[in-house]
């Protein structure tokens, strides 16, 4: 059987599984999704179906593109990639764009009244194993002077870091978000404009803001620890400096 492992934090598995779900339908393959519980509140169903082989064969970023336009595939896969290059998140984003995906998604999503109806900004803040690589209060501030705004979300990995508090002493409209991920990705996703920070979970949240302006930060290559997900072919996506 084909099996998506556990590796890194749910957007981590959020790309990888669904990555491995568009071959799962296309050739019929029986998978052990991680984390399907979880990704299903979202409105996502992830594809598993029968087939099951002898053999295996290792699914990488570099080989994905080969084996989904191939014509048959006789093997399990071993997915041991994280799946986060241009080419395949863009096919990723496209495909959560499909009417009846986003149609889904929107239907699951119990904040869906917020949709298109409000002028609020969500901030996503991302700390603790990276702090050190996190683009700074410039850029949020930079981003948040882009726009005119009713209300701030922030969520964050780590709320009581000082560019949380610099950021509610700026901005007292602030709100914390003290959800669970899940929760947290639905509310903020309703938000008219979302500020990104790096990392795959900020990326899952902009791939499900179907009616969001999204900010996110200028690619700084020694800063950067995942790969090219944030080059969305969008007009709504706009990369901001962090200086």
């Amino acid at each position: 059987m084909t099996t998506v492992d556990d590796r890194g934090r749910l957007g981590n598995r959020f790309i990888r599984n669904l990555a491995v779900h568009f071959l799962a339908k296309k050739y019929n393959l029986k998978v052990n999704y991680c984390d399907k519980e979880l990704i299903n509140r979202l409105g996502i169903e992830l594809y598993s179906g029968t087939e099951e082989y002898a053999n295996t064969l290792e699914l990488t970023d570099n080989n994905y593109f080969d084996i989904y336009n191939c014509d048959n595939l006789n093997y399990n896969l071993n997915p041991n990639g994280y799946f986060q290059t241009m080419e395949i998140t863009n096919f990723l984003y496209n495909y959560l764009r499909r009417d009846e995906i986003m149609s889904n998604i929107i239907k699951m999503n119990p904040y869906k009244e917020r949709y298109n109806n409000n002028n609020d900004i969500y901030i996503h803040v991302r700390l603790t194993d990276v702090e050190e690589k996190n683009p700074g209060i410039t850029y949020y501030t930079n981003a948040i002077k882009n726009v005119t705004f009713d209300n701030i979300y922030i969520s964050s990995d780590d709320l009581n870091h000082n560019i949380i508090m610099k950021l509610k002493e700026l901005y007292p409209c602030s709100q914390l978000i003290e959800l669970d991920e899940i929760f947290t990705i639905q509310l903020a996703s309703t938000c008219k404009h979302i500020i990104l920070s790096h990392g795959s979970f900020s990326a899952v949240i902009g791939y499900l803001s179907f009616y969001s302006n999204i900010y996110y930060p200028e690619h700084m290559w020694d800063k950067i620890w995942y790969g090219d997900m944030f080059s969305i072919k969008s007009d709504t996506w706009k990369q901001l400096s962090v200086k």
